[in-house]
């Protein structure tokens, strides 16, 4: 029996009794996890895809360790104009062990007893609505706009040319 859940934004597949790795969960070692949002469930007879999620199913799981992934470095750079920036970090992770793969039973719902003899309360005739008429939208015309005027072209003229004087 496997499922596809989602945990921390991201999807895992995950089988009864295996161990995933997600990135980091709040608790301490040996605490219990319960992961509500499963995407699909398969038990070897029935296939069952949600919408988007199974109803009513649920994982339960244990957090068995936790870690940092190795070191990531950032290295950003502008070629010829001298800026470098080094960054890096470590991305924190946990390790949980998959319990129960399975669907919640749901409770018998109680009836409530009715002692005998009583009565039903008596309901209120609803008063009939009164009729609204709507008034159809007046639209306001737009102004027609008038096209600009046409500039009339600019006259290419020569440039003068220096008079010649004869020495």
């Amino acid at each position: 029996m496997y499922a596809l859940i989602e945990f921390a934004g991201k999807q895992f597949r995950v089988e009864e009794g295996g161990s995933i790795k997600v990135p980091y969960v709040d608790g301490k070692v040996g605490s219990k996890v319960t992961i509500d949002k499963i995407l699909y469930m398969d038990d070897g007879k029935n296939k069952t895809v949600g919408t988007p999620t199974v109803p009513g199913a649920k994982i339960d799981g244990e957090i068995l360790s936790h870690g940092r992934e190795r070191k990531v470095v950032v290295f950003k750079f502008k070629r010829r104009k001298g800026y470098q920036k080094k960054n890096s970090h470590r991305q924190e992770f946990s390790i949980l062990k998959v319990g129960k793969v399975g669907k919640v039973k749901k409770a018998a719902a109680k009836e409530t007893a009715k002692p005998i003899g009583s009565k039903p309360a008596a309901t209120k005739a609803a008063a009939p609505k009164k009729k609204v008429t709507e008034k159809p939208a007046v639209k306001k015309a737009a102004p027609k706009k008038k096209p600009a005027p046409k500039k009339p072209a600019a006259k290419k003229t020569a440039p003068a040319k220096p008079k010649e004087t004869e020495e």
